[in-house]
């Protein structure tokens, strides 16, 4: 398959690059570095999935609180038109509708660490559907599909690393990721429903996606003719309706005369299970992503790109200094982070040159596929992910090529 065709390629790249750097440039430190990054990448896995557990079991004990409350039957009723027909093998009303609509809406306000344990329990609940159980269903890929083209209302975390990198204007790249994301979401959505030929056409379909394009454009205008209210929508509003959502799941409770606090802890006990599953797979994207790294392959492929831009007539060489943002995004969102917050404190660059704004709109406009699909297939013990790679990367690509055009539309370079 393949991610298996990557992970070996990224590790033999790695080597030919390290054997040629040392016996052809007597640079006999690169394989030392290659070892330390390899094994670094091992500790940074395990910590960020022993760091996760608390999160999964926050977020399966609300979810639970949800389930149990009637909430997630609420959601299901709501989104069940659109996803009985972009997901025609789930029974109608089943409570995986009310799931994967939370795990969207936690990826919209840019609140990553919420989404990731409704994604994780939206499988577990998709798996159960599964009639083949090593190999990914159509569900499962238009799921982790959608959800790695990462559509993104409010990118809280970037606005938040801009405004500790002294940018000026921290928010200015709201509307571009905005933009960007949802050119990434189109694109997945067509890839999948051609593969599983599924009718874009349906009125229903139609109307949903008319009615979510009327809400980005309405969004789009206000903030255009009211640019103070970015930042007011950015930091306050998401994170007020995150915890409005809490808040509702625990009355529905409530009035269902539910025992919540055992709801909770009834919920949160699978956070470590999952977080102990999801170890090994984690570990081996980030293992295969450190020695890429270090042995100077992703250089050379980024000073082939300064090349080819300048072979296209292209004269804003910053983007190619942005553009190891874009490129490790859909491999490790931690490392796509590292890049971007490189380029805010190069000499020359920073958060509020063009580079640093295109970095911003990479690390916002697309997810971390590989990521996504090790952790969440991971986590359902999923062997065969069929074409769900190939459709996440195109998604991607898109969202990277749209990256650029709508920045530069945006801003000069």
């Amino acid at each position: 398959m393949l991610l298996n065709r990557i992970w070996i390629g990224f590790f033999l790249i790695a080597f030919i690059t390290a054997s040629v750097k040392a016996f052809g440039y007597a640079d006999w430190d690169i394989f030392d570095r290659i070892v330390k990054a390899l094994f670094e990448s091992t500790v940074t896995g395990f910590e960020l999935s022993i760091g996760l557990t608390g999160i999964l079991a926050l977020w399966m004990g609300i979810m639970k609180i949800g389930e149990d409350g009637g909430a997630v039957n609420y959601l299901s009723k709501m989104v069940a038109p659109l996803f009985t027909r972009l997901f025609p093998e789930i029974p109608q009303d089943h409570p995986v509708f009310g799931t994967i609509m939370m795990n969207y809406s936690a990826n919209m306000l840019g609140l990553d660490n919420a989404a990731t344990p409704i994604g994780l329990k939206a499988m577990g609940q998709l798996q159960e559907l599964n009639p083949d159980k090593e190999t990914a269903s159509n569900a499962q890929i238009m799921f982790l599909v959608l959800n790695t083209s990462g559509l993104t209302l409010i990118p809280v975390s970037i606005i938040s690393y801009r405004l500790l990198s002294n940018s000026a204007n921290p928010t200015e790249i709201f509307l571009p990721i905005l933009l960007a994301t949802y050119c990434s979401t189109i694109a997945g959505l067509l890839f999948v429903s051609i593969r599983q030929r599924i009718n874009l056409l349906n009125g229903v379909i139609l109307a949903y996606l008319g009615g979510l394009s009327l809400l980005i454009g309405a969004l789009v205008f206000t903030l255009f003719a009211y640019p103070e209210k970015i930042d007011f929508i950015s930091k306050f509003l998401g994170n007020f309706l995150l915890f409005s959502v809490i808040i509702s799941f625990i009355l529905l409770a409530v009035r269902s005369k539910i025992n919540v606090y055992e709801s909770f802890i009834d919920g949160a006990k699978g956070g470590f299970e999952v977080a102990i599953k999801i170890i090994p797979y984690l570990i081996a994207i980030l293992a295969a992503v450190a020695v890429f790294r270090a042995s100077g392959a992703m250089g050379g492929v980024m000073d082939g790109v300064r090349y080819a831009l300048q072979a296209f007539g292209v004269e804003c060489m910053q983007i190619a200094d942005a553009l190891p943002t874009g490129i490790l995004k859909p491999f490790s969102g931690g490392g796509a982070r590292g890049m971007m917050v490189d380029v805010f404190n190069q000499d020359g660059l920073g958060p509020d040159s063009f580079a640093g704004r295109l970095a911003s709109v990479f690390q916002g406009s697309t997810e971390t596929t590989f990521y996504v699909l090790s952790v969440y297939f991971g986590s359902v013990q999923i062997k065969k992910i069929r074409y769900a790679a190939g459709a996440g990367l195109f998604a991607d690509f898109v969202g990277i090529i749209a990256a650029i055009f709508i920045t530069l539309m945006f801003f000069s370079c």
